[in-house]
């Protein structure tokens, strides 16, 4: 009884809310509090009568019916209901009517209307709650409410700020000169022979751009998921001395804005590089301009991917039972074979899963190819090219990002077809406090061999860019010591208030630690939640779920901004120019990542401890925090740490959506290296980079580590014996 009593006054408070939206809030965003859809349609706005009807409607439907979740008429109720939402939103804009005949029905709708306020907002948030009421009343996620929520409102998100924003620039590419609807423009985009020719590999020139991209996304997929590999077995499994300096020298990559990584390889093996006139006073070797292209940008995408998959790997095999490679070695097998024929098969879920964000994460990248390329194309730097050159072409970058689509589709079912059906549960709820099986001594050789020379690597790159921050200018090799560069990016001052900052950097920081500390943990938040009902619900359009959340991740930096520039720049969405649609950017670019690590988390952890947990009485959302989210805490500290710094260095998107009032660290970063101001712009990237630092280590801090109780060699041999 008590159960019931808690769903309907859920239910009910969904309808409140859509009642008091509707009735009493601001409908626009530029209206002031007493003009809601009730007052303005019975004024000048008669389109938003319709809506205020249905919500009078659902009010009396759940009146006049005790158990109105599931009576027959409330789901269609509520669609038509979002279906007159969304079309009054999108048939008037700013300046009328979209067509002809919403003016001719609608005389005052000539005078438009602006974007949504707080009341339609609410509005539709209401009616997404009680839609997912319905469908749960229904059997929809079998009949849990948390978990039927959870899918309609991710659905929502996803639609408006993914599907909504990739539908209007993809239109573009069906269109001609004229903006008129047109496929021959698009075929004879598609078949040029500068995008699938395969020249490079029977002769010296150079092939098409999807080839090149493809050819990039394969290797340095491959190098950063064996990297990532061979440095969370010597964390996890061996007693290799320097664990902490691995960590800390995995973690710099990923802290550091790209193109600040692409200059200092350049500021190296440019051909007046520190490492180039070494190397020519040494060998006697011509310099040459070998590190400009595939290279170059190969060298930069391994060292920025590596981290990444290193943290998914590394909890994947946290997350192994160490119980069956110890039975493994009970029976005789040696531990080569218990590593090929036990720990590799249950590292799958996870090799495929960094493999995939490595490939889709490399297909995306824009701040390295645009640094590094020299005339190496790909996908990403023709797209920007297409839009910010000489002429504007957002038709061929519409077609472009098409088949940028087209490759990571065929990645995802790659993907999905090497792991088939197998099953990788090792957390089962039981006993596991086996004894972690060490890596075999050959395989800890080859480990520290691929290791060492990757960390030399990473400790020169940035050697390079912690020295040009306190060097007159590093790029011209002039190493006299000062602070100049710091001094002009963040002087300060001590007064009676307190700190107060000035510099050229200041805004530009505050502007990038507040969307960073806001789009961490709503990027974490959705995609763990997102990879819950992936694993673990089992709900019509799963799969077509679970690609969807993929969808942002393989969009180039470059179209998602100017995608979400052209989405919502106009009603009924402004948001142009704030800091939420910065937000809301990073937010739905990373959230795959967080997604794909707890999907490799989830993957060996038995359902039955769920199903237990549900069995003693527990709701969805508490059997999620408190049996599901424990185990795979690697993979929210994943899902933070990577949106959060991502959040700091992004480029590609954000670059179109800053503002003078919004500017953020990498734009003006950028703009030093535009102007030429390398040493400056490497200060900044050095303060960034100290920043994230600080920040990644306050989020291992709060998050925590898991603790399954399992004992290690040396609790073992403690341990007094029977």
């Amino acid at each position: 009884m008590n159960a019931a009593v808690a769903i309907d006054r859920a239910s009910v408070g969904w309808l409140g809310l859509l009642i008091g939206a509707v009735a009493a809030l601001p409908w626009y965003a530029v209206g002031a509090f007493g003009e809601s859809a009730l007052v303005l349609g019975f004024a000048d706005r008669p389109w938003l009568l319709p809506v205020v009807g249905l919500a009078l409607a659902l009010a009396g439907l759940a009146a006049r019916t005790r158990d109105w979740r599931r009576h027959p008429a409330l789901l269609p109720l509520v669609t038509a209901a979002q279906a007159i939402f969304l079309l009054q939103a999108f048939a008037i804009g700013l300046n009328g009517p979209a067509l002809p005949l919403v003016g001719q029905i609608f005389p005052t709708a000539q005078a438009g209307q602006t974007g949504m306020g707080a009341g339609a907002f609410l509005a539709g948030v209401a009616l997404l709650g009680l839609l997912s009421d319905g469908l749960a009343a229904r059997g929809f996620c079998r009949g849990e409410r948390f978990a039927s929520a959870c899918v309609i409102v991710i659905v929502a998100l996803l639609a408006l700020f993914v599907f909504f924003p990739i539908l209007k620039l993809g239109a573009a590419a069906f269109t001609d000169e004229n903006g008129a609807l047109a496929f021959g423009p698009c075929i004879e985009r598609v078949t040029v022979r500068n995008l699938w020719g395969l020249a490079c590999f029977t002769s010296r020139l150079s092939c098409g751009v999807v080839i090149n991209t493809i050819q990039l996304g394969l290797l340095s997929a491959t190098l950063a998921t064996a990297l990532g590999l061979a440095l969370a077995l010597l964390v996890a499994r061996t007693d290799f001395r320097f664990k902490r300096v691995l960590r800390a020298l995995s973690i710099l990559p990923i802290i550091t804005p790209p193109f600040v990584v692409g200059v200092a390889i350049i500021v190296l093996f440019g051909r007046s590089g520190v490492l180039t006139q070494l190397g020519a006073e040494l060998f006697d070797v011509r310099p040459g301009r070998w590190v400009y292209g595939l290279p170059g940008i190969l060298m930069a995408q391994v060292l920025a991917f590596t981290p990444v998959t290193f943290l998914v790997l590394l909890g994947t095999l946290e997350a192994i039972n160490p119980t069956l490679e110890e039975a493994s070695k009970t029976l005789g097998a040696r531990p080569l074979r218990t590593f090929s024929t036990v720990t590799w098969p249950l590292l799958r879920p996870g090799i495929a899963a960094t493999f995939l964000l490595a490939f889709i994460e490399s297909l995306a990248d824009f701040g390295n190819p645009i640094v590094l390329g020299g005339g190496y194309d790909v996908l990403s730097t023709r797209i920007f090219f297409a839009v910010v050159g000489a002429r504007y072409d957002l038709g061929n970058a519409a077609t472009l990002a098409m088949i940028l689509l087209a490759l990571t589709l065929i990645a995802f079912r790659a993907q999905t077809r090497w792991l088939g059906r197998a099953n990788y549960v090792t957390v089962t709820g039981k006993s596991d406090a086996g004894l972690v099986a060490p890596v075999p001594p050959m395989l800890k050789l080859v480990a520290v061999a691929v290791v060492l020379p990757f960390a030399a690597f990473v400790v020169a790159v940035y050697a390079s860019v912690l020295l040009g921050g306190f060097v007159t200018d590093i790029g011209r090799l002039d190493m006299t010591p000062t602070f100049d560069h710091i001094r002009t990016a963040f002087s300060f001052e001590l007064e009676a208030e307190g700190l107060r900052l000035y510099g050229s950097a200041r805004d530009s920081m505050m502007t990038t630690l507040w969307v960073s500390a806001l789009s961490a943990p709503l990027t974490m938040a959705i995609g763990i939640l997102t990879a819950w009902l992936v694993a673990r619900q089992d709900f019509a359009g799963r799969r077509a779920f679970e690609f969807g959340t993929m969808l942002s991740f393989a969009i180039p930096g470059t179209v998602v901004g100017i995608s979400c520039v052209a989405a919502f720049n106009v009603p009924p969405v402004d948001m142009t120019g704030t800091m939420i649609i910065l937000v809301i950017s990073v937010v739905f670019r990373n959230m795959p990542v967080g997604m794909r690590a707890g999907i490799a988390a989830l993957a060996q952890i038995d359902r039955s401890m769920e199903e237990a947990s549900q069995t003693m009485g527990a709701g969805g959302a508490q059997t999620l925090g408190r049996v599901v989210l424990p185990p795979i805490r690697p993979a929210i500290f994943t899902a933070l740490v990577y949106s959060f710094v991502t959040a700091m260095t992004a480029v590609s998107a954000v670059i179109f959506l800053v503002s003078a009032r919004h500017n953020m660290a990498t734009a003006h970063i950028m703009g030093r290296v535009e102007n030429g101001e390398y040493a400056l712009a490497i200060a900044y990237s050095a303060v960034l980079m100290i920043v994230m630092a600080i920040c990644v280590a306050l989020i291992q801090l709060v998050v925590g580590k898991r603790q399954l109780g399992r004992r290690t060699a040396l609790t073992a041999a403690a341990q007094p014996a029977e």
